[in-house]
């Protein structure tokens, strides 16, 4: 690569062949995400052509490099879009997914009338995604985000900032429900672990290596999070409350089974955009 072009494509054609080469799918959007962070500027908006220093260079190789080794491109660039928000990310969390926003899908076609809700739980809220994008949603609403990770709180507390909610959005760290009292939620959410322990080191590198297995493992069979809160959760539930879960593939039959030993009865199953069930959406009997 000559280090003295300043012709933006050439850079960014230098990386996805360096990503190519690592298998890296839509090699040339990421080469050009990463040189736009590199550049502070929007990938839609990257000129043909403009001084690039040897500074930006050299970060640009090595944000390559960590890419190539299947480090996330958002983990590199430190934020990642989600329904309508823009959210910080860190390797304290997971990766705010598309398959995710399948449960605010879900709240919208279950309480379309904006009003109706007025308090939101989000339990294992990680970058705070879902709560944040409910309360975006709901604007009369306010919402508590729990998850045991200190460095996960603190993350969503920042988001909430970032996107003007910290007003409406309070986090708690704790386990699961253990340090809230009710009733008093019209609406709680959870995508909590649902990865059979022995199927982490079997998933694709990007997720088994950088991403934390606190958020991942799921136990044995993956249930062990939807076995504690549908085993307390009814407590905290509102009369005529509803609870959204966001569960794996092929984990609809036991999990709605849970459920129903639990007292609840099925209100939605709802398919993400690859016609996987992705939520389960529950109120009481």
């Amino acid at each position: 690569m000559d280090p003295h072009d300043e012709s933006l494509s050439v850079l960014i054609g230098h990386g996805q062949r360096l990503l190519q080469a690592a298998s890296i799918e839509d090699a040339r959007h990421e080469s050009r995400r990463l040189l736009a962070h590199v550049l502070g500027a929007s990938p839609m908006a990257l000129p043909g052509r403009r001084a690039v220093s040897a500074e930006q260079r050299a970060r640009f190789e090595a944000l390559l490099l960590r890419r190539a080794a299947h480090e996330p491109l958002a983990y590199l660039t430190g934020s990642q879009g989600f329904w309508t928000l823009e959210l910080d990310v860190s390797g304290d969390t997971l990766i705010p997914r598309s398959d995710s926003e399948t449960v605010i899908e879900s709240l919208l076609r279950l309480r379309p009338d904006r009003g109706r809700v007025r308090r939101v739980l989000d339990l294992g809220t990680g970058s705070g995604c879902l709560l944040l994008a409910a309360l975006g949603e709901y604007g009369q609403a306010i919402g508590v985000g729990v998850d045991l990770s200190q460095q996960a709180c603190r993350l969503a507390a920042g988001n909430a900032r970032r996107n003007a909610l910290a007003e409406r959005a309070m986090m708690v760290c704790g386990r699961w429900l253990d340090a809230l009292s009710g009733p008093g939620f019209d609406v709680i959410i959870s995508n909590p672990p649902y990865i059979a322990t022995d199927e982490i080191p079997l998933l694709m590198p990007d997720v088994a290596l950088y991403e934390p297995h606190l958020a991942l493992n799921g136990g044995a069979d993956g249930l062990d999070a939807y076995r504690i809160i549908l085993g307390d959760v009814d407590r905290l539930l509102t009369p005529g409350g509803i609870i959204l879960l966001e569960i794996g593939q092929d984990q609809q039959a036991a999990v709605i089974a849970l459920g129903l030993d639990a007292g609840f009865q099925l209100l939605d199953l709802r398919p993400d955009l690859g016609g996987i069930v992705r939520v389960v959406a529950l109120a009481r009997a």
